[in-house]
């Protein structure tokens, strides 16, 4: 799909159809590989190592804000260039937060009896790694992570009280964020009513709904989507799903949130069979991490939430990755 997706805008930018599709089978080699690497590690250096890694993503999210080392990539400076390829410290610190609340949640489990004490100290860890991703900014990929994190913390026992408090602060921090970013707001206003400016915010939404509409119950058949003809951004990408849809219809997006369900399901078995209180909470971490990422990226396709950045991924993973857990 990768390669139906993106053929056309690959041989219009880079005179070879195949650009993208090689990337991602370097990508997929690279992957398998360095899979198979930490499926040997002892997932307990991961606990050991969790202050120095998410220190390191600390700094490496101050390097990127800084012109001349950090890059530009639609209006958000969130890029380090490397060898020609791009890279987000900001993917890296998905999994050093994750790791630094499993340890954290494991280490302090006796605390939750004093809500607030336990609460903090990881809520401004949170906050601060949000604060810098927004400084790119980057809203997505921060409210992917503040979500994950708030889940995670809730299936450790606490107080259910304190997620309706921080649920009403991060709607009032959500109001201010998008009233200080016009760009945000007319994200909103699209996304109420994409047909207001058609050609300006709206184009994204109303071109992905025109690749989903019409492809009915079986879709145009692959290569047969007409929308990847210079008409839908980011096809290969954030909008994948809207192309798979068109090409195969409602059968082929069923397909494909089946496939994704059976993963996340065989997930949630292993995370709740584990009996080391960090392999549990680093598991769920994950989980919530892959769960909340897809779902954001479903819905922005399919015009349920204003659209964000977030794109589709295509999970390389085992389960034999999490079962020494």
């Amino acid at each position: 799909m990768i390669y139906s997706s993106s053929y056309i805008w690959a041989e219009y930018k880079y005179n070879n159809p195949y650009k993208y599709v090689i990337s991602q089978i370097i990508f997929l080699i690279i992957g398998l590989f360095l899979m198979k690497i930490f499926n040997k590690i002892d997932y307990n250096i991961y606990k050991r190592k969790a202050n120095t890694f998410l220190g390191i993503c600390f700094l490496l999210l101050i390097l990127v804000l800084i012109p001349g080392i950090g890059s530009v990539r639609n209006g958000s400076r969130s890029w380090f260039g490397l060898f020609g390829l791009g890279f987000q410290p900001s993917e890296l610190s998905k999994l050093a937060i994750i790791m630094f609340t499993a340890k954290y949640l494991s280490k302090n489990d006796k605390l939750k009896r004093n809500t607030f004490k336990f609460i903090l100290p990881i809520l401004g860890v949170i906050l601060l790694l949000f604060g810098l991703i927004m400084l790119e900014p980057d809203f997505g990929t921060g409210m992917v992570i503040v979500i994950s994190l708030i889940g995670l913390i809730f299936i450790s026992g606490t107080d259910t009280s304190i997620f309706i408090k921080l649920g009403l602060i991060g709607i009032i921090g959500i109001v201010i964020l998008v009233l200080i970013a016009p760009y945000r707001l007319s994200r909103i206003t699209s996304f109420l009513n994409p047909w207001s400016d058609p050609l300006g915010s709206g184009f994204q939404m109303i071109q992905s709904l025109y690749a989903i509409g019409p492809g009915g119950l079986l879709g145009f058949g692959f290569l047969g989507s007409r929308q990847k003809h210079f008409y839908l951004p980011e096809p290969q990408t954030d909008f994948i799903f809207s192309i798979i849809t068109e090409e195969f219809g409602f059968i082929g997006a069923l397909v494909v949130i089946i496939l994704f369900i059976i993963l996340y399901y065989n997930i949630t078995k292993l995370a709740i069979r584990c009996t080391d209180l960090f392999g549990k909470y680093l598991i769920f971490g994950l989980l919530f991490l892959l769960i909340f990422q897809t779902l954001l990226n479903l819905s922005v396709v399919v015009g349920l939430v204003p659209i964000t950045g977030v794109i589709l991924r295509g999970i390389y993973i085992t389960i034999d990755t999490f079962k020494h857990l």
